[in-house]
């Protein structure tokens, strides 16, 4: 354990040297008026690709120096050349003269941003479909509230309309927005309360004994009057064994029942 605390340490150490000695080697390398030979002998380790982006990306800041003024105003061709230019130099920030790194990421994230507006704007189209297909859909819709889109395409399609999908759902939320929905149907909560005597419940529980080890409850209770029904338990669950708890519930409920008929004779034969 002490090994491995202390190779990962020295493996830390290592790391933060080479990138010190990396970032001192680039601004050592950089080239300025007193490290103009250590530039010349960097650019002799460079493929030719890379300097001749370089060239045109500092002829560009040359032309914009040259027009003689304090400050330079760059125009919108000039950002564009020198974000088009930065993208093939490798060391561009180095390259940089005119403006500073983050003037440059920031030109880019405008084009990125203006060219994905253009992209995805959305031109006016006229509707697919006539008024009165599109009025026809919408008064299903409001007549006929449990129908989906599925079944009121297959009623436009008896009539010989031919209508997508996607186009149906589009009219059916138009004309069905801001109004509540008609229940014709019974709700969850009455289906539940109806049926609960005649449902059941199961889950896993994965709770731990004295000394830590994992074992696997599976619970199954009645829902009308929450009695569990049936408990399972194994260290090891397969689908075997989750298949088990239910035919035992099953047989204990089938004898409950038939032990109920039988009082229930009984209490009848006696009165």
């Amino acid at each position: 354990m002490i090994i491995k605390r202390g190779l990962g340490w020295l493996k830390h150490v290592v790391r933060f040297l080479l990138q010190q000695s990396e970032s001192r080697f680039k601004a050592w390398t950089r080239p300025t008026t007193e490290s103009l030979v250590m530039g010349i002998g960097l650019d002799l380790t460079r493929s030719k690709p890379a300097l001749i982006a370089e060239n045109a990306l500092l002829r560009q800041q040359l032309v914009i120096l040259h027009r003689q003024v304090k400050r330079p105003v760059l125009t919108h061709k000039d950002r564009c050349l020198l974000v088009i230019l930065a993208s093939r130099v490798r060391q561009w920030k180095n390259a940089l003269l005119v403006v500073k790194p983050e003037t440059l990421l920031h030109w880019h994230r405008q084009g990125f941003r203006l060219y994905w507006q253009r992209k995805s704007r959305q031109l006016p189209r006229e509707s697919p479909i006539g008024s009165e297909t599109i009025a026809l859909i919408k008064t299903m819709a409001l007549d006929n509230r449990l129908w989906g889109a599925k079944r009121i395409r297959g009623e436009l399609l008896k009539l010989g309309i031919v209508v997508a999908k996607r186009t149906v759902q589009k009219y059916m939320r138009q004309a069905r927005r801001g109004r509540s929905p008609r229940r014709s149907s019974q709700t969850w909560a009455t289906f539940l309360g109806n049926h609960a005597s005649q449902m059941w419940a199961c889950d896993f529980l994965q709770p731990y004994d004295l000394w830590f080890s994992a074992v696997f409850l599976f619970v199954i209770i009645e829902l009308s009057s929450r009695r569990i029904v049936h408990v399972g338990v194994t260290r090891h669950p397969t689908d075997a064994w989750a298949v088990q708890p239910l035919r035992e519930a099953r047989r204990v409920k089938k004898r409950r029942l038939r032990l109920e008929r039988q009082d229930y004779a009984l209490s009848r034969f006696a009165d």
